[in-house]
């Protein structure tokens, strides 16, 4: 499988600094290979603020990428509720903590009266891997369904559901693959009762169908119609299964219309999975269940996540909460991003017809195709590393790596956006 067309490759190693070159070198030696660096030319960055990153000489570059900082990177109100906290206190949840049973509270109203509990972890995989957990032990199965370029997380059981890691051939022999979702959702509700036949033959049965909600690594799919999700889901739990919706990408108001992705399919899921934005880069998961699927786990396992829930991280979660209401980000996410969608169909559409363009809120994917109309992941690296010279920073995905994604912080502004449309028109040209 190829790499993601944003990574270092070392082709221009030898045109970089050589404080840069030196650093490269240093980090490959210590890191290994399996990290990835950004960029032909990677960035030292040493500061942020709000939707901009400062480089180790102080140059500014619009971060069009960054998801983790949804608020905004290094803001005030979540930098110093995290200090505040931790010269107070930092335990785990075997203490009483009313910190954590306020945010809990809070969390649990935003969603579906069905989901009514809420376990915590620290990161999005953790968060996978607690929710097929739960999954496999409410169903007594353990076949899992995902999407063809699918990544829900690093740790073993969730990499191995992550085709997106390793290609179809790295994943378990419990998880069967179908394509992302197209149309009014009815075909490939086909598809996935193709895959339930397939795990039923083999002895596994279906424990849980999980998508990330806005499909991001399949090359950010919002979706056809309202509801379009529900026939799948319907296959699913006839089965016997459980749906899982993945909002650690999604979630927290980035689409644009409300709190979390599954909303705008109108379904309910079984257990939600929280990560990247809760905490503003403060490493903060979640799973979020029914009641009785999560006491029954307990009554038989004992589950326990030292960092998970601490007072440190509910502080983190709890001012990233308070600002994304305080500062009417989502309403933000929902007119800058449909501001973004049509400069960007403007700008496309002054270079040629074989580009498409599709989001929910911030999150935007921008097809790239050759005059056939072939995925063309080419030319995305080549408009990848041309943002970057120009200090704008996105990366790309989907199954080609052929697809722009566009996935600011929140507070991104019609400015901001006035810009980055600017340079991708530099760039679509310079290429």
């Amino acid at each position: 499988m190829a790499d993601p067309t944003s990574y270092f490759t070392g082709a221009q190693r030898n045109l970089l600094p050589e404080k840069t070159r030196d650093l490269i070198g240093r980090r490959e030696h210590a890191l290994g290979s399996a990290y990835r660096l950004f960029y032909e030319q990677p960035i030292e960055f040493v500061r942020g603020s709000g939707t901009k990153l400062y480089d180790a000489d102080g140059v500014e570059y619009l971060d069009v990428y960054n998801n983790v900082q949804s608020v905004g990177h290094a803001h005030p109100r979540v930098t110093a509720a995290i200090s505040d906290q931790s010269a107070l206190l930092n335990t785990h949840t075997r203490y009483l903590h009313r910190g954590i049973v306020d945010y809990s509270e809070q969390l649990l109203a935003t969603m579906p009266a069905v989901l009514d509990t809420v376990m915590y972890a620290c990161t999005g995989s953790e968060a996978n891997d607690l929710a097929l957990r739960l999954a496999k032990h409410a169903t007594g199965r353990r076949g899992v369904i995902v999407t063809a370029n699918a990544y829900h997380g690093t740790s073993t059981e969730v990499a191995a559901i992550s085709p997106s890691l390793g290609g179809t051939a790295s994943v378990a022999d419990w998880v069967r693959i179908v394509p992302a979702p197209w149309g009014d959702g009815v075909g490939w509700a086909d598809q996935i009762n193709d895959a339930i036949a397939s795990l039923d033959a083999a002895g596994h049965g279906l424990a849980a169908l999980i998508t990330d909600t806005i499909f991001s690594s399949d090359g950010v799919l919002p979706g056809g119609p309202a509801g379009f999700l529900r026939p799948a889901v319907d296959a699913a739990h006839a089965a016997g299964g459980l749906f899982i919706a993945d909002e650690v990408q999604a979630g927290f108001g980035r689409l644009g219309a409300g709190m979390w992705g599954f909303a705008r399919h109108e379904v309910v899921p079984d257990l939600v999975t929280l990560g990247k934005p809760m905490g503003n880069g403060y490493p903060v998961a979640a799973v979020v269940a029914h009641k009785a699927i999560v006491d029954a786990f307990g009554h038989d396992v004992r589950y326990f996540n030292t960092f998970g829930g601490s007072p440190v991280q509910i502080a983190a979660a709890q001012a990233t909460f308070d600002v994304l209401r305080d500062e009417a980000l989502i309403d933000n996410a929902r007119r800058v991003g449909g501001y973004l969608v049509d400069g960007i169909l403007e700008v496309a559409g002054g270079h040629d017809a074989n580009v498409a363009v599709r989001g929910a809120g911030l999150f935007i994917g921008v097809d790239l195709c050759t005059p056939a109309g072939a995925p063309d992941g080419d030319r995305a690296i080549a408009v990848v590393n041309e943002l970057r010279a120009r200090r704008v920073l996105i990366s790309a995905s989907g199954l080609h790596n052929n697809v722009l994604k566009v996935r600011p912080p929140l507070p991104f502004s019609a400015s901001d956006a006035d810009r980055f449309l600017t340079e991708l028109d530099g760039a679509l040209s310079a290429v």
